[in-house]
């Protein structure tokens, strides 16, 4: 008896294996293409549920999707719900396993057709280098092989188990404790097909009826959604708020169709026609995560605002590469491209701040509360160590295993995050020249800080709207060209106007030499500025284009 329960046991064990296995080798042989699939089809909700159900189906593992949602979540490229919409896809493309297993798994000769998976893929996959794509197709043959071997082990210790055992034996208990053993069995594994695979051999074995089956099922798609609390743990308020999410949308469809368990069970099998008991249970898995979708479909923005008011996000310079670990390194360069965004935006309202407080109110960019409480004269500080925080993630993330394209891209975020830094130090370095002038009883000295206002107000508008452009590469060179071109003659206007003034004989030599210096750093700035968005949106030829320009500052 008990040899026949560790039996059973050890096949659980096998079957998690195969599925550790099948799932790892298809994440790592797809992975990038599925991110890219899911990022092209959240769009709109209706897609991204489709596109969860799909990339599930494909890498059967709806963990390992709804993680990669997480990533997409905190790196800013999906919203709120519709990343919700793709955890409901999810739960359909679960399925799929349930699927398989109910229609041949109990009817073939599994042994025969497992063994020699295990064998040729396990002698092979010793022949291949680690992270080749033969080794992780070797690798899914593998899974395959130990996912219904593990089966068939977990199905023979079920029958010997239950020899000399009456059928009701397992079904005395009342209801409502199967969903709450479901769900033990799923935390437990740390896998709803694990615990479908058991409920099927139990069913298959005569052990339980399709109605203990049913109820235990839907205690394993609540028990799912455990693994994302765990990976939220100690994480930013986003991972909270979809693991949140997840776990509303499974404990309301739970109740739900707890309610209604009887006349959803006769709907399967006599309206429907599916008789045979383990068909109707992968159509009652379907159908309960079809209920769902059908629930929350419309509810989605509401959902999202919901979740977007729990959890308070953790004060901190980063806006997104903290919600990004480097080892996604896909997700890490596109959290670091927004974040090089918003670290320039941050720069331009320093700049405007130097000038003039009111500065502050002519652009719409959102601040964070870290930055806008401070004084301005402690926001260099906070650009400082948010260019740090940059540079850190940044050569973390050069040091992972990424492709030669994504070294480019990297470099150029880098440079632009370095010229950001240029300009908001020439900005600081001028900061006291801004004050002194701006305060001067001098009437020459006082118009040259109002006409550097102006133009500083005016170019770090244009700056911001250059920010804001999505219209391809094309209006983006033009735009910073006459930008550059703007900075360029404005310039050597500034100095031709400061040697032909009569008014400077003025000033003494020291203030003269001031102005001077203080009109060199602000352009300075504005130059670096130009550079900054210039690696930051453009490629190829038209970057280069800069670097061939006359240089005005010298």
């Amino acid at each position: 008896m008990f040899y026949d329960i560790w039996k059973l046991l050890a096949g659980v064990a096998i079957f998690i294996l195969g599925m550790q296995f099948l799932a790892q080798a298809l994440r790592a042989l797809t992975g990038r293409e599925a991110k890219l699939f899911l990022r092209r089809q959240t769009v709109r909700p209706v897609t991204a549920i489709m596109g969860g159900a799909l990339v599930t189906g494909l890498v059967q593992s709806s963990s390992i999707v709804n993680l990669i949602v997480l990533g997409l979540v905190g790196a800013g490229t999906i919203p709120m719900a519709n990343a919700l919409a793709v955890t409901l896809g999810t739960n359909i493309g679960s399925t799929l396993n349930t699927w398989i297993i109910a229609s041949v798994g109990f009817s073939l000769e599994i042994e025969a057709f497992a063994l020699p998976f295990i064998a040729v893929a396990g002698i092979m996959r010793v022949m291949f280098p680690e992270k080749s794509r033969i080794y992780h197709w070797l690798d899914c043959l593998l899974g395959l092989g130990f996912l219904f071997y593990g089966l068939d082990v977990m199905s023979m210790g079920m029958e010997h188990s239950i020899q000399g055992l009456e059928p009701e034996y397992f079904s005395n208990l009342p209801i409502f404790l199967y969903p709450i053993i479901g769900l033990i069995i799923t935390t437990l594994t740390q896998s709803s097909a694990a615990t479908v695979a058991l409920v099927l051999s139990a069913l298959n074995a005569k052990a339980i009826d399709l109605h203990v089956a049913t109820a235990i099922v839907l205690g394993a798609e609540v028990g799912t959604t455990i693994k994302l609390v765990i990976a939220s743990a100690g994480k930013e308020a986003t991972v909270k708020r979809v693991a949140l999410g997840n776990i509303i949308f499974n404990i309301v469809t739970l109740i739900v169709i707890f309610v209604f368990l009887t006349p959803v069970n006769h709907f399967i099998t006599s309206v429907i026609g599916i008789t045979e008991p383990l068909l109707a249970l992968a159509t009652f898995q379907t159908l309960t995560n079809v209920v769902s979708i059908l629930l929350f479909f419309p509810l989605l923005g509401r959902m999202a605002r919901f979740l977007n008011g729990r959890f308070k996000e953790h004060s901190q310079q980063t806006l997104y590469i903290h919600k990004v670990p480097v080892e996604d390194e896909e997700l890490a360069i596109t959290a670091l491209d927004q974040e090089t965004t918003y670290f320039l935006k941050i720069i331009i309202q320093y700049c405007l701040g130097v000038f003039d407080k009111e500065n502050l109110k002519q652009l719409n960019s959102t601040m964070p509360e870290a930055f806008s409480e401070l004084r301005n004269s402690d926001r260099y500080q906070f650009i400082k160590q948010l260019h740090g925080d940059m540079y850190t993630y940044a050569v973390t993330l050069q040091n992972a295993t990424i492709s030669q394209e994504q070294v480019i891209l990297l470099s150029r975020l880098v440079t632009a995050a370095r010229n950001g830094m240029y300009a908001a130090k020439s900005i600081k370095d001028a900061e006291s020249d801004i004050t002194q002038l701006r305060n001067s009883g001098n009437d020459v000295k006082y118009q040259f800080y109002i006409e550097s206002k102006e133009t500083a107000s005016l170019l770090l508008e244009q700056f911001s709207k250059q920010l804001e452009k999505g219209a391809g590469k094309e209006l983006q060179f033009a735009g910073l060209v006459e930008i550059y071109r703007t900075i360029s003659d404005g310039y050597n206007g500034r100095l031709q106007k400061l040697y032909n003034n009569t008014s400077m004989s003025q000033l003494s030599d020291i203030e003269v030499s001031t102005i001077i210096n203080f009109n060199r750093e602000i352009y300075s700035a504005f130059k670096s500025l130009v550079f900054a968005l210039k690696e930051l949106q453009l490629t190829g030829d038209e970057a280069k284009y800069f670097d061939e320009m006359p240089g005005f500052i010298r």
